[in-house]
């Protein structure tokens, strides 16, 4: 499957001018929907209000090729959150390398601990 492509245009700042309830967001404001707090998910950037991190919703659209509304609709998400995420993930390349290598460490070394099931495999 294709991943989804977004317009060159089309900024993480734009994503962020309103929400459904008409209340002006974006950088420099509280009502910014994407947020990172250091008591949740470890301070990696994700949906204000939820457990759902921007890395999370980049693997499900352009990894695994779901659509945008699927995302959406499996995890009880506004389809405007899930594209500013997308586009959150793409304006911040930098710190989105960081928790890739990051994640990338702990699978390593989670694959290299006898004590720590990685797949279904390990649990015969």
């Amino acid at each position: 499957m294709n991943p989804v492509r977004l317009k060159r245009d089309f900024s993480y700042a734009d994503a962020q001018q309103s929400d459904m309830s008409g209340t002006k967001s974006g950088p420099g404001t509280s009502q910014s929907r994407i947020v990172s707090t250091e008591d949740v998910l470890g301070g990696k950037p994700r949906i204000d209000g939820t457990r759902i991190g921007v890395y999370f919703v980049h693997e499900r659209v352009e990894g695994r090729g779901l659509e945008p509304r699927t995302v959406a609709d499996r995890h009880d998400l506004d389809v405007a959150d899930v594209y500013r995420a997308l586009v959150y993930y793409h304006d911040h390349p930098d710190e989105m390398a960081r928790i890739e290598r990051e994640r990338k460490g702990l699978r390593e070394s989670a694959e290299s601990d006898p004590n720590v099931a990685t797949g279904p495999a390990d649990l015969e």
